[in-house]
């Protein structure tokens, strides 16, 4: 199965070095101020889904939803990751983007 176009985005962030990924580190992005996006498991913990969501609402930066943790993992090459923040504005906005168009298709 190939995967979606967000995660192939995804991972040219990762490449670039723009991206953060683990809850704490995510949480420490958000409350610096550096994270502009973050994305979120759907299969995430309620206490982590709750922590971040929180978080990323009190610092107004953006959340997005992913099917599960094996994709977000393997879009930046890793096992599997429940959230990872990107810390560019420029991948911020064409993700966001992407998953919107992924939603909607």
């Amino acid at each position: 199965m190939k995967p979606p176009q967000w995660a192939n985005f995804l991972g040219l962030a990762t490449r670039a070095r723009k991206i953060i990924s683990g809850e704490e580190l995510t949480v420490k992005e958000i409350q610096k101020g550096r994270a502009r996006l973050v994305l979120l498991s759907e299969d995430a913990s309620s206490n982590t889904m709750k922590k971040i969501h929180d978080k990323a609402s009190f610092y107004k930066v953006p959340v997005k939803m992913v099917e599960d943790r094996y994709v977000l993992g393997q879009a930046i090459g890793k096992e599997a990751r429940v959230v990872v923040a990107i810390l560019d504005e420029g991948f911020a906005n064409k993700l966001s983007a992407l998953l919107d168009e992924t939603k909607r298709g």
